[in-house]
């Protein structure tokens, strides 16, 4: 048996007379059950084209909305090759139009679309659930 301060912060201190190791292990599996209860959200990245189809589009759109039902964070992109840099004005009216639809899943946008060299980027997470 061991005399443990329990609640150092308390006026007086709080102290017990209890089995040390026993009380180590109860605040240690205390500790791992409330870290089981934690979920951590994870980054999902889903790349477009300027020129993306109308089927794989409607595919990526479901990967985006699986992704916000789970409460993951999405990173979306929208890469640009060749001759398609010229065309970056109209690349990005569609990507914008695409992240309206994803918004449309209860989401919302951590950032605006930036232009970086040859991509356009930006971050996407769920809606807090009250």
């Amino acid at each position: 048996m061991d005399l443990v301060e329990v609640s150092p912060n308390a006026k007086p201190p709080v102290v017990k007379v209890i089995d040390y190791g026993k009380f180590k292990y109860q605040q240690q599996k205390a500790a791992n059950e409330a870290k089981k209860k934690q979920t951590q959200a994870q980054l999902k990245e889903i790349q477009f084209r300027p020129n993306i189809d109308i089927h794989d589009l409607e595919v990526k759109l479901g990967r985006a909305k699986k992704f916000i039902e789970q409460g993951d964070k999405i990173k979306m992109i929208m890469q640009f090759r060749g001759r398609e840099m010229a065309y970056q004005r109209q690349g990005l009216e569609k990507f914008k139009g695409i992240i309206s639809q994803v918004t449309e899943f209860g989401a919302l946008i951590e950032n605006e679309p930036k232009i970086m060299g040859n991509r356009i980027i930006t971050m996407i997470s769920p809606a807090k659930k009250n």
